[in-house]
C-alpha cells in the first residue's frame, strides 16, 4: 500500500488493458493526470502504484496488478523510471505485453547521464537552484513534494498549461533503494541486455526539451531495438500530457498506439 491509501486506481472499465507506470522511482500519483485523461478517451486504463524496495520486487508486484485487475496482454505506458520498469517488464513477462510506450525515459546508457544536472541547473535561478538543493536531499529524502516538484518543472517543462498538479506520494526509501540499483544496472550495461530481448512492438516518445537528451534514449534503443520507433516532440519537455504545445500530438500518437 501507498501513502494514497490503496495500491492500484483504474479509470474508464473495471478490467484494464492499458497500464500506466509513475517515475521517482517511489512517485505514486504523479502519471495520474496521463491516466486519466486516458480513461476519458475511450479507454480502461490501470495506475498502478510500485512500493517495492527493488527493480525485480516492482516487476513481480506488477505481474500481480496486472493479473488481478487487467486482461493481458495489455500496452504498458512508462514515464521517466517507469519506462525503465515496462523495458525489464516487458523483457521478462513477454505473453503479458501487447506493446510497449516509452515516456520521458532516463538515457539507456552512463554516458549520457552527465548533461541531465547541468541542463536542469541552466534553466534555474541560483535562488530555484538552491531551494530544490534543500528539498530534494541525495537518498531521497523531499522535504516538501509538492514544492519540489513545481521547482523540478520549471526545469523541464517548455510550456506547462493550466492544468492542476496531482497529489503525489513519494516514498524517499523506496527511491534511494531502488536508484541504486537501477542506475547500477545502467552502467554495468544490464539494463540494455534486458531490453534488447524485449519482443513486442516499442514506441519511445520523447520531448526535445526535456533535459534528458533525446539521444541517450534513441541511440541505445535502436541499437539494442532497431525496429523499435522513436518519436520526438518539439517544444515539449518531461511531461508531454501537460506541455501547451505538443499535447495534442502527444496524445494522438498514444491513441494510435494502444490497439
Amino acid at each position: 500500500m501507498t501513502g494514497i491509501g490503496q495500491d492500484v486506481r483504474q479509470y474508464g472499465g473495471k478490467t484494464s488493458r492499458v497500464v500506466v507506470l509513475h517515475g521517482g522511482p517511489g512517485g505514486a500519483g504523479e502519471i495520474e493526470p496521463l491516466a486519466r485523461e486516458l480513461g476519458k478517451r475511450g479507454h480502461s486504463v490501470l495506475e498502478p502504484f510500485k512500493t517495492r524496495h527493488s527493480a525485480d520486487g516492482q516487476v513481480d508486484e506488477l505481474t500481480a496488478q496486472i493479473e488481478a485487475h487487467c486482461s493481458p496482454p495489455v500496452t504498458l505506458i512508462g514515464w521517466s523510471w517507469g519506462a525503465w520498469l515496462g523495458c525489464l517488464f516487458s523483457a521478462r513477462y513477454r505473453t503479458l505485453v501487447h506493446n510497449l510506450i516509452l515516456l520521458g525515459s532516463g538515457p539507456f546508457e552512463a554516458r549520457f547521464a552527465s548533461a541531465i544536472r547541468t541542463t536542469k541547473n541552466s534553466r534555474l535561478t541560483n535562488k530555484q537552484r538552491s531551494e530544490l538543493n534543500m528539498l530534494g536531499a541525495s537518498e531521497g529524502n523531499i522535504k516538501d513534494v509538492a514544492r519540489f516538484i513545481e521547482l523540478s518543472d520549471l526545469a523541464d517543462t517548455y510550456a506547462r498549461d493550466s492544468s492542476s498538479p496531482p497529489t503525489v506520494v513519494f516514498d524517499g526509501e523506496i527511491h534511494a533503494a531502488v536508484w541504486r540499483e537501477a542506475d547500477e544496472m545502467r552502467t554495468n550495461g544490464s539494463l540494455l541486455e534486458a531490453i534488447a530481448t524485449i519482443q513486442c512492438p516499442v514506441l519511445a516518445i520523447h520531448g526535445d526539451y526535456d533535459p534528458r537528451p533525446s539521444e541517450g534514449v534513441q541511440i541505445p534503443l535502436l541499437t539494442a531495438l532497431p525496429w523499435a520507433k522513436f518519436v520526438e516532440l518539439e517544444r515539449c519537455g518531461h511531461k508531454p500530457w501537460q506541455e501547451i504545445h505538443a499535447k495534442e500530438e502527444f496524445y494522438r500518437l498514444i491513441d494510435n498506439a494502444i490497439i
